[in-house]
């Protein structure tokens, strides 16, 4: 991975070059942002150009020995930690061959993503005890090559206590010439401790215009829709990625969608506690999926009633759904909604009881819907 294929980021890019070129590394950076932002591609790149033998002003070469090793994800001196389904695997070795396929495949991509690749049941991921025990056994070990260790912590706030605990001594005062970079979403859950002893790197939102760029490049999409798409997601590749791909996830969530609003609407309280049941029975990252999705509905479904439809950015399906519901989703209870199912994506991140949190969310909606 070169700085060239990372899509904008222009600052964050020089900021990092001028790191290697200063010899003012820090020894632990925790590169903060969505993962549509490109924190993974950022933090490859800046491998990469570490590693470089013979580096350029402004990217890596490309194609000498250890360019070559960092692209194919097979550096003898970097090591990668990663969530994993600890009924699956308790340490990322075991998992790694998944991880490069995975990176190689597309390298922009979600903890969902990632965990319906090595689990299709969709459990939880996460870094735990056992995983300390092996970051700490590499990075006691000398660099193969004579230069830089790198430990790279992908999603780092998936953590638990006990292995950022474990890290701590090692973080604090790595042996000589070892790289940590941390890559997180929210520093929310993650120690205090962690966060003190590691250099904070935001990662903002790709610029607008290099985001639509980008798509009408690679999707050959019309200037005018590449834009529309750019400016819904904000600067999010995976959000804008979701809108043009139509996937078979997406269209289930539309189902999800279509039968929680037909049930809420005819106020059919069995067909809505059996889709609480349902859902409920998902992985958290699919209900998490899901309930993105609804918010997402619900702002196409705005934006075709204030903009002619100029802006909406749907499927033949959804479009098809929209012409019929749109119209229930007015400036009464629109606001409604969107705290609604912001919230319930909040407490599902937290663990909170899926069956009883969707079965106030139906009646929720319920409520909501007939407010138009």
């Amino acid at each position: 991975m070169q700085f060239k294929d990372v899509i904008g980021q222009k600052e964050i890019k020089h900021h990092l070059i001028q790191e290697v070129l200063q010899d003012k590394i820090s020894h632990a950076q925790l590169f903060l942002g969505s993962s549509g932002y490109g924190s993974l591609p950022l933090a490859l790149a800046f491998i990469q150009y570490l590693f470089c033998e013979n580096r350029q002003a402004d990217d890596s070469c490309g194609t000498c020995a250890s360019c070559q090793k960092v692209s194919d994800l097979q550096h003898p001196d970097l090591h990668f930690s990663f969530p994993v389904v600890q009924a699956i695997s308790k340490q990322s070795d075991a998992l790694l061959s998944e991880w490069r396929e995975q990176v190689r495949e597309r390298t922009y991509f979600s903890l969902n993503q990632w965990t319906q690749r090595i689990d299709p049941k969709g459990r939880k991921a996460i870094i735990g005890s056992e995983e300390s025990l092996a970051i700490i056994k590499k990075l006691s070990l000398k660099a193969y090559e004579g230069g830089y260790k790198v430990m790279l912590i992908w999603m780092a706030e998936e953590m638990n206590g006990t292995c950022s605990n474990k890290i701590l001594k090692i973080l604090e005062e790595p042996p000589a010439n070892t790289l940590f970079l941390l890559l997180a979403e929210s520093q929310e859950y993650m120690l205090p401790t962690i966060l003190s002893r590691t250099q904070i790197i935001k990662i903002p939102a790709i610029d607008s215009d290099e985001l639509a760029r980008h798509l009408r490049k690679k999707y050959h999409l019309e200037e005018s829709v590449s834009r529309s798409v750019s400016a819904q997601t904000e600067g999010n590749l995976l959000e804008a990625v979701d809108l043009v791909e139509v996937s078979e996830e997406k269209d289930q969530n539309r189902e999800l969608f279509v039968q929680l609003m037909r049930v809420c609407y005819k106020k059919d309280v069995i067909p809505m506690f059996d889709w609480a049941e349902d859902i409920s029975q998902l992985g958290k990252e699919r209900q998490k999926t899901f309930l993105r999705y609804a918010l997402h509905m619900f702002r196409q479904s705005m934006l075709k009633n204030y903009t002619d439809e100029q802006l909406i950015r749907v499927s033949d399906e959804e479009k098809s759904f929209l012409d019929k519901f749109a119209g229930f989703i007015t400036g009464n209870n629109v606001f409604g909604f969107m705290e609604q199912f912001n919230e319930a994506h909040y407490h599902i991140d937290r663990n909170a009881n899926a069956k009883i949190l969707f079965t106030n969310l139906c009646f929720n909606v319920m409520r909501f819907i007939h407010r138009a």
